[in-house]
């Protein structure tokens, strides 16, 4: 006797219920290309490196100009006040006389050839002095920091340009000898308004050059660094004349180390 197979079909409810169907294999979902990223990843190493190669470049070439001196004479194009002409007039390292750079030293930052760009003990003494009469932050910029924001940057107060000055900053420590930052500092400084630099500054004011400069009239041109657009050195007014003072008494006791620009 052969059993047959039959087929059993279900019964009630489990009858109208669908047949389960097969499960279809997952395509593999392409990844979707985003050029952009790869793009914005370019732009950012980009903007990374180029002041690394500004600095690179005044290492070895003398600015013909600076961005201060393009915003100044930008900025008279559209004043209706009178025209100034920009004043600047490059002079090496030998020419600058030796006696302003370490005038420069004193005003400006007398441990300029200790630290890597940043003071970090003003810094604190700044701080602490701001804290203490409820002001801004001043006065804690070394010679690296101007010298930065005189070439590369614009003035004013912002956290942007702060920034930027400190980058900047990291990359001329790292690229430039102290040497080369005090020649360009002495050459690019303002010192009043559309003068830039010890040699047009002397020309102009004192009518020599910076070779001639006498040490009162040295000492007058680095005093008015922290206010060279409100300050004059052939009218100076009396804190004008103190911070002159206060220069070449400190002079009489400072150690220039003038060998490390040799």
């Amino acid at each position: 006797m052969h059993n047959k197979l039959r087929s059993v079909r279900p019964s009630g409810l489990l009858a109208n219920m669908p047949a389960p169907r097969a499960k279809k294999p997952k395509a593999k979902k392409s990844k979707a290309k985003r050029p952009w990223k790869k793009w914005m990843l370019i732009l950012f190493v980009v903007f990374l490196l180029i002041p690394a190669m500004q600095v690179a470049m005044v290492r070895f070439i003398n600015p013909p100009w600076t961005l201060p001196m393009w915003l100044e004479k930008t900025g008279a194009m559209f004043s209706s006040g009178p025209k100034r002409p920009i004043l600047y007039h490059w002079i090496d390292l030998p020419q600058i006389p030796e006696m302003f750079l370490e005038h420069l030293w004193i005003s400006e930052d007398q441990r300029f050839f200790q630290h890597a760009g940043f003071d970090w003990k003003e810094m604190d003494i700044a701080l602490k002095k701001a804290k203490r009469k409820g002001k801004p932050v001043r006065g804690a910029s070394t010679i690296t920091n101007q010298c930065a924001r005189s070439i590369f940057l614009w003035q004013g107060r912002s956290w942007i340009r702060k920034g930027l000055e400190s980058y900047y900053t990291i990359w001329m420590e790292a690229l430039l000898p102290k040497r080369r930052i005090m020649e360009l500092y002495a050459n690019v400084i303002e010192i009043g308004r559309g003068i830039y630099g010890v040699e047009a500054a002397s020309q102009h004011y004192f009518g020599v050059s910076a070779s001639g400069l006498t040490r009162e009239q040295s000492a007058m041109l680095a005093a008015v660094l922290p206010n060279p657009k409100g300050w004059d050195p052939t009218k100076p007014s009396r804190m004008l004349r103190w911070r002159q003072r206060s220069i070449l008494q400190r002079e009489r006791n400072a150690n220039f180390p003038e060998r490390l620009l040799r």
